[in-house]
């Protein structure tokens, strides 16, 4: 499969671009396929390319002194990684890895940064990326402060509850009789859930640690699992009593 200027146009960062821009693009940028953990990009490397995800799921790690892996953040199809070496030239910071069998794209860090500094709608979201990730992983690090275990593991969880679905969360189902609290609740669906032992590493705890909580927020009927791809919050505001620690798991 070659990299195709229609191939780059659906990419989210790249889409604004002109047709003639994304033909330069596509000429000098490549395609790889990466099996599930096979390393994508390497800390410690200087990178000459940044990533686009076309197919599949990465997970940015680092390691503790002590050899501990921990997770970062996650890359999505469609997203983007290795940025930072569009703003200068030290080595990658944090390895990414794939957690399934993953295709990505690479452009020349070169050719994407001329391109950048063209476009200032291009500049603007990379660094909208930036900041927003940052904020992430600030936000990471302080769960890790958190001594229940179990309000860490629904900290993880309400961040995987899109923005729009927190800010109500007393929505009804259509045709629920509203007089029954429960049945009024509108379950939100977690699209491609973390695994147990993804958001082990994100928690610095372990995965058994983290499937216990689990039980025990499905024994609350609070989650449930859809399958492996989707996981179903029915009850929100009890997951956020015990993410914001008003009640203990």
């Amino acid at each position: 499969m070659e990299v195709t200027p229609e191939l780059l146009g659906a990419f989210p960062l790249l889409k604004p671009l002109p047709k003639e821009v994304l033909d330069g693009l596509a000429k000098c940028s490549s395609l790889r396929k990466f099996s599930r953990r096979e390393i994508v990009l390497e800390a410690g490397h200087k990178e000459l390319s940044t990533c686009f995800l076309f197919e599949g799921r990465l997970q940015a790690v680092d390691f503790t002194i002590d050899g501990r892996e921990v997770g970062l953040y996650f890359v999505e199809p469609g997203g983007f990684c290795g940025e930072l070496a569009l703003f200068d030239t030290e080595p990658q910071t944090e390895f990414l890895i794939a957690l399934t069998a993953a295709v990505v794209v690479f452009i020349p860090v070169q050719e994407l940064r001329r391109v950048m500094l063209e476009t200032p709608a291009i500049t603007n979201v990379v660094g909208g990326k930036l900041a927003s990730r940052i904020r992430q992983m600030t936000f990471q690090r302080s769960l890790l402060s958190l001594p229940n275990i179990g309000q860490r593991v629904c900290c993880q969880l309400w961040t995987l509850i899109p923005e729009q679905e927190k800010s109500e969360p007393g929505a009804l189902i259509a045709g629920t009789n509203r007089n029954d609290q429960k049945s009024s609740r509108r379950a939100i669906v977690i699209n491609n859930p973390p695994t147990h032992m993804e958001i082990a590493i994100m928690l610095n705890v372990s995965r058994e640690t983290v499937t216990r909580v689990f039980q025990s927020l499905q024994n609350r009927q609070i989650v449930r699992r859809d399958g492996p791809m989707k996981l179903i919050v029915d009850r929100l505001d009890a997951l956020k009593k015990f993410a914001d620690g008003s009640e203990v798991l």
